[in-house]
């Protein structure tokens, strides 16, 4: 019997009971359908921003110009009353840009004083925009921030709100005037998320939606209260061991440098998943159930957020990239093999 269809909320909920876990949930599939309010289509890339909101996550938004990449942030911020920053990166952009920087600030008595004025990274979230415009040496100035939830500056080591959530725009590699993001950064997103361009219906919903006269605008739903208790309720979903025991195994899969991994892994990767991808890719998946409504991890929640949540760190070499290697297929393949193995 699948546990995943058990739908009684387990004894691990400590700190919430079940009323207000129910409320919570609700909320958030409210939060899903007021976004769709302003933003037409691109399902499947809202469900993943919010599965990474309350996974404590971040995201990396990859599509053409005008899309509505930014739009979605702008949405998911007012749905989950978050504070707002955002960063258009430039070429010219330089990290204190972000972080903030030492100014001379005049006090009261009219002498200036030496004061850190804190950059636009201090924000709930913050939108990165086509963050692969920037320099390598900018866009790492984003690493600490995203991983430990801190910025170092003026000797100092301090600790940004909570929630914290970035989400980066970027646009195609082979566009010009781009740089690509160093593998330790990318890394660092949970999802890499493609918003893709609309389908004709959905091209005539924008069209209608924002060429009118009255323009349809999302509430919000949530508080950044509701999001901490979200994020602490996803890491109490449970996960069978054999399930869990698949996800290491495909883990070890992907590794091109083992002599037992797949032939076409071996000749097409240049690097497989990282521990911290299969930990991102059982995070995430516990999100999806949540999000779903159920309260034990499936192995179709693993599906569901395979593409999203490995693309980005299993990565083709020159020989799989000259052969048109699909990566997101060889890797649904592994998965599949590994998790009929572990039924």
């Amino acid at each position: 019997m699948d546990s995943s269809k058990n739908k009684t909320v387990s004894a691990s909920s400590e700190d919430l009971d079940t009323e207000m876990l129910e409320r919570l949930l609700v909320e958030l599939r409210r939060a899903r359908d007021e976004i769709a309010k302003s933003v037409v289509g691109q399902q499947d890339v809202v469900e993943q921003l919010l599965i990474a909101l309350i996974c404590g996550g971040h995201v990396l938004l990859e599509g053409a110009p005008g899309v509505g990449k930014t739009l979605l942030v702008q949405s998911l911020g007012t749905v989950a009353g978050l504070s707002f920053a955002r960063v258009q990166f430039t070429p010219d952009l330089m990290p204190a840009d972000i972080t903030g920087s030492m100014t001379l600030t005049p006090d009261e008595s009219g002498q200036t004083t030496l004061k850190f004025q804190a950059g636009p990274i201090f924000s709930q979230l913050l939108l990165a925009d086509e963050i692969n415009r920037a320099t390598p040496k900018t866009q790492s100035a984003m690493l600490e921030a995203m991983q430990e939830g801190t910025v170092s500056a003026a000797g100092k080591t301090m600790q940004l709100p909570d929630p914290f959530f970035v989400l980066a725009t970027q646009n195609p590699i082979e566009m010009e005037g781009t740089y690509r993001l160093p593998e330790a950064q990318i890394d660092r997103f949970l999802f890499k998320s493609l918003v893709k361009y609309p389908e004709e219906e959905e091209l005539q919903g924008i069209l209608d939606l924002t060429t009118g006269v009255k323009q349809q605008v999302s509430e919000q739903v949530l508080s950044p209260e509701d999001i901490l208790l979200l994020q602490k309720l996803v890491r109490q979903v449970p996960i069978a061991s054999h399930i869990q025991r698949a996800v290491a195994r495909f883990a070890l899969t992907t590794q091109p440098s083992r002599a037992d991994s797949p032939s076409e892994v071996t000749k097409f990767f240049r690097f497989g998943l990282s521990p911290r991808g299969a930990q991102s890719l059982v995070l995430a998946a516990k999100g999806h159930a949540l999000l779903d409504g159920r309260y034990n991890v499936s192995v179709e929640d693993l599906s569901a957020v395979l593409a999203p949540a490995i693309r980005h760190r299993c990565q083709l070499n020159y020989e799989g990239e000259a052969e048109g290697i699909d990566a997101d297929a060889v890797l649904n393949r592994l998965l599949d093999t590994e998790t009929r193995k572990a039924a």
